[in-house]
């Protein structure tokens, strides 16, 4: 009977603190409204950015205009300068006889280009002959340069051994040259040397005047 009574008020008992721990309150979970907040806010973030790249398009980048390449200038053609077409003239030239006894003179022609190339080739024709009884007395000579300036001529020469010649041949070829040189009116004066230097004797026998005038040659 008794163990029947304690029994029963220990039941009483734990019903009663089951009964009390069923009535208290159970707190939330301290991180639910936490979750909650940060999901709302990611959510609303999420759909500005969503709004903001709805609205606003990507910018296509300006077109760029390509340069057109400059024109280049093609120079004018320069006219290659016009070359002088040869003249020809009749003079006189001047070779001696068989016996170098006086000047035989002779008509020839001679072509050129400019004064200096004249009377190059007119003293030319002092050193040559087509007639056999026309003895030519530069023959032999060697005219190394000829110039023409201010009315002179300057002409530098190489005489070799073989072209001496006597007193008479070679007072007849300083005659010979100053004749056919001054036939030209432009020419006032020749001034004759040797390998580049002027000298006192053509050949050893007549004096070689520096320069030769038409008064100091007797014409």
């Amino acid at each position: 009977m008794n163990k029947k009574l304690t029994y029963a008020g220990i039941a009483a008992l734990l019903l009663l603190v089951i009964s009390g721990c069923g009535d208290k309150p159970t707190a939330a979970p301290a991180d639910a409204s936490g979750q909650d907040s940060t999901s709302v806010s990611s959510g609303a973030e999420g759909n500005n950015a969503g709004n903001d790249s709805t609205a606003s398009p990507a910018a296509t980048p300006a077109a760029t205009s390509t340069p057109e390449p400059a024109a280049t200038v093609t120079p004018a053609a320069t006219e290659a300068p016009a070359v002088p077409e040869k003249q020809s003239l009749k003079i006189k030239t001047y070779y001696t006889d068989l016996q170098q006894n006086d000047l035989i003179p002779a008509d020839v022609s001679i072509t050129f280009k400019n004064a200096e190339e004249k009377y190059k080739e007119a003293f030319k024709t002092l050193q040559k002959s087509d007639n056999a009884d026309q003895i030519p007395l530069w023959n032999k000579i060697e005219l190394k340069s000829l110039e023409f300036s201010n009315g002179q001529i300057v002409m530098d020469i190489h005489k070799p051994d073989e072209a001496q010649l006597g007193a008479g041949g070679e007072a007849l070829a300083i005659d010979a040259l100053s004749k056919m040189f001054f036939q030209f009116d432009e020419v006032k004066n020749i001034d004759v040397l040797v390998d580049g230097e002027q000298v006192e004797s053509l050949m050893g026998h007549v004096d070689l005047v520096h320069p030769i005038t038409r008064e100091n040659n007797g014409l």
